[in-house]
C-alpha cells in the first residue's frame, strides 16, 4: 500500500478552465491541513485559437499527474471524458511508480531523510490518490490531420534541432513549436526561438507559468526542504511533464490539421535495466520512452484526433546526432544550447560548460572532431573536462561514453582518458524495448534511414546483451528480424 508518510495534502483541486480567445486558465486549490492555498497556472497565445473545453481540460490537469503519491484526492472541478480519466489514471500511476524509485526510495537532493523507508515493496510506488470529478461523460472530438504536417517541439537541444533538419529536408509542412516557460529554462532555447521567429513562418510559440506551478506546489509538500532555494540538475519530484508541452499546443495543431507530433528523444541503451525491488519503472523518463510514445498514439486515435506521436532520432545516439547536426545542418548547429545553466553574454545566451549536459555535448564534440567554440564553449571549459569526466560528472550511456573516448583519444592523442571502442555506438540501433523496428511511420522511414546511412556504420538489433547487425530492409520492416 501507498506510503501515509508521503501524504503532504487533504486534497489537490483543479478548477474548471477559463478559455478566452488568446488564453486558457486554471486554478490549482491545495487543501492542507484544514486551509487553502492557491495558483493560477496560465497559457497564452500569440494568436487566437478555436475554444475547445476539451484541450483546455486537457491542458490543465497534466501537471496534477505527478502528485498522486502525495494526496489521498485529486479533485476535477469538471467532467471529464472516460478517455482523458483513464490517460491521467494510467499516466499518474506509471509515473508515481517511477517518482517512488527515483525521488523517494534513491532520495533527491530534496527529500527529507526521515520519509525514506527503510525497506521496500512494490505497494509503496501505488499512488494513494482517488480521482473525483463532476462526472464522466464523452466530449467528442474529430479532426482528420494532414499526415504529411509535423510539429516539432523545440528546445533549443541538438535532437530537437536535429529532427528539425530532417523533416524539413524530406519536405514536411514543419510547425517549430517553442513552449515559453516563465522561469530560466526558456534561456536556453532563446537562440533558436530568435532564429526560427525570423526564418520559418510556421514557427509558434505558447508562453505558459507551469513552472512556477509546479514550484508552488512543491514548496508546500512537507516531505522536500530547500525547494527553489538551490540549483540543482534534477527537479524535486515531478517527473511527467513532456506531454503538458504537447497538450498546450492541442488547439494550434487542430487549427492546422498537423498529423505528427515528434520530440527529440534518442537511444538509450537497455541493457542493464532491472526492476527497483519488483517495481517496474523508467529510470525517471517514462515520458521520453517509445512506450510512452505509442501509448500516445493509440490515445490520439481513439480521442477522434489522428495524431500519431513518436521520435525520428530514437535509433541514434547522442553522438552520431552532434554528427549529423553538425555536418548536415551547420546553421542549425551553431543555435544549440543543451545546457542546464546558460547565462547572458550580451544579446546571446552561452551554455555554463561545465554541468553534466556540458560535459556530455563537450565529450561528443571532441569525438566527432568539432570544433567547440561554434557553440559557445570556452578552452578553459574543454581544458578542465578531464577532471570532471574523472569525477563522474556525465550522464551518458557507458558504451556511448567509452566509445566517444575512444575517438576523441584517436583525434587529440594529448587527452588524458583512455576510452573502449564499441563500434554498435556509430550504427543505426533498434531493440525489443527503447527503439522498436516500427518506430518511424513507413512513410517517412526509407527517407531518413538514407540520411542515417551517411553517417553511421550500418544497422544493429541487440539480441540479449549482443548487438548483432541487421540489413537495412530488415530495419526497414514492421517486424523484429529473425535473429
Amino acid at each position: 500500500m501507498s506510503l501515509p508518510e508521503l501524504r503532504c495534502f487533504d486534497y489537490l483541486l483543479i478548477e474548471r478552465p477559463k478559455i478566452s480567445s488568446r488564453r486558457i486558465s486554471a486554478r490549482y486549490v491545495l487543501g492542507i491541513d484544514g486551509e487553502e492555498r492557491a495558483y493560477k497556472l496560465m497559457h497564452t497565445y500569440e494568436e487566437r485559437i478555436p475554444r475547445i473545453e476539451a484541450f483546455a481540460k486537457l491542458m490543465s490537469i497534466v501537471p496534477a499527474i505527478n502528485y498522486g503519491l502525495f494526496t489521498p484526492e485529486i479533485r476535477f472541478d469538471f467532467t471529464l471524458d472516460p478517455r482523458d480519466m483513464r490517460f491521467f489514471r494510467d499516466m499518474m500511476e506509471v509515473t508515481a511508480k517511477d517518482i517512488f524509485v527515483n525521488r523517494i526510495a534513491n532520495p533527491s537532493e530534496f527529500v527529507r531523510p526521515e520519509v525514506v523507508p527503510k525497506s521496500l515493496s512494490p505497494g509503496m510506488a501505488e499512488p494513494m490518490a482517488e480521482l473525483v470529478p463532476l462526472g464522466v461523460e464523452e466530449e467528442g472530438l474529430d479532426l482528420e490531420p494532414d499526415p504529411s504536417s509535423s510539429a516539432v517541439m523545440l528546445s533549443g537541444g541538438k535532437e530537437s534541432l536535429l529532427t528539425y533538419g530532417l523533416m524539413k529536408e524530406l519536405g514536411n509542412d514543419v510547425y517549430p513549436l517553442f513552449y515559453n516557460e516563465s522561469g530560466a529554462h526558456w534561456h536556453v532555447a532563446i537562440p533558436a526561438y530568435r532564429w526560427f521567429k525570423e526564418n520559418e513562418p510556421n514557427t509558434k510559440r505558447v508562453w505558459s507559468n507551469v513552472d512556477r506551478l509546479y514550484s508552488f506546489i512543491e514548496r508546500n509538500m512537507r516531505i522536500l526542504r530547500g525547494v527553489g532555494k538551490r540549483k540543482s540538475e534534477v527537479y524535486p519530484i515531478r517527473l511527467f511533464f513532456f506531454e503538458g508541452y504537447a497538450f498546450a499546443f492541442l488547439p494550434l495543431i487542430y487549427k492546422y490539421g498537423i498529423g505528427n507530433v515528434l520530440f527529440g528523444n534518442e537511444y538509450d541503451d537497455p541493457r542493464g535495466y532491472a526492476p527497483f525491488h519488483g517495481i517496474e519503472h523508467y529510470n525517471a523518463t517514462y515520458d521520453q520512452s517509445q512506450d510512452f510514445e505509442k501509448y500516445m498514439t493509440r490515445w490520439f486515435n481513439e480521442r477522434g484526433l489522428k495524431v500519431r506521436q513518436w521520435s525520428a532520432v530514437r535509433p541514434l545516439t547522442g553522438l552520431i546526432v552532434e554528427r549529423i547536426l553538425h555536418d548536415r545542418y551547420p546553421h542549425l548547429f551553431r543555435l544549440q544550447r543543451s545546457c542546464h545553466s546558460v547565462h547572458k553574454e550580451g544579446d546571446d545566451y552561452l551554455p555554463c560548460g561545465t554541468c553534466f549536459k556540458c560535459n556530455g555535448i563537450m565529450t561528443f564534440l571532441l569525438a566527432n572532431g568539432i570544433d567547440l567554440g561554434l557553440i559557445g564553449y570556452r578552452d578553459w571549459h574543454v581544458s578542465t573536462l578531464p577532471d570532471r569526466l574523472r569525477k563522474g560528472l556525465v550522464r551518458l550511456d557507458r558504451d556511448e561514453l567509452e566509445h566517444s573516448l575512444h575517438l576523441i583519444k584517436r583525434n587529440f592523442p594529448e587527452f588524458p582518458l583512455k576510452g573502449k571502442p564499441h563500434w554498435h555506438v556509430e550504427m543505426i540501433h533498434f531493440d525489443g524495448k527503447n527503439s522498436h523496428i516500427d518506430n518511424v511511420p513507413p512513410r517517412f522511414r526509407g527517407a531518413l534511414y538514407s540520411i542515417f546511412e551517411g553517417y553511421t556504420k550500418g544497422y544493429v538489433y541487440l539480441k540479449g546483451d549482443r548487438w548483432i547487425r541487421i540489413t537495412r530492409e530488415e530495419a526497414l520492416g514492421d517486424v523484429p528480424p529473425e535473429l
